[in-house]
């Protein structure tokens, strides 16, 4: 499997952006997906995840109610609409395709694919 993102850039806060990834090499449809990002410094972190079928979606603690992650099986492509940015969400974005159908969705262990990722940079 081979993903790709795209939509990263740099934003003043309170912005919005949307990251999409594109999947090629096999079909998402059977699979978690989710977003991680990884800040100068900081270890990579979960920013949100959505099953198989998309009726399911987790979020990390700082995005809740920022972020929304939605998926199009039928195109092989996920997303990540982030709104009233903030500068501490400057970091290297990466989407990632899970083992399972759902998962912890938190584990990056679960995870065998991942895009190269795209870099957010919010302004203060």
């Amino acid at each position: 499997v081979r993903l790709q993102e795209s939509g990263g850039g740099l934003v003043q806060a309170g912005d919005s952006l949307n990251l999409s990834c594109v999947a090629s090499g096999r079909a998402l449809s059977n699979y978690a997906v989710a977003w991680f990002r990884l800040a100068p410094g900081k270890e990579r972190e979960f920013v949100a995840g959505i099953s198989w079928s998309g009726g399911m979606s987790y979020y990390g603690d700082s995005v809740k109610g920022r972020f929304a992650v939605s998926r199009e099986n039928d195109e092989n492509t996920f997303s990540l609409q982030m709104n009233t940015l903030k500068p501490e969400d400057t970091a290297v974005y990466y989407c990632a395709v899970s083992y399972y159908s759902g998962s912890s969705y938190t584990d990056e262990d679960e995870y065998g694919f991942w895009g190269q990722g795209t870099r957010v940079t919010v302004g203060s």
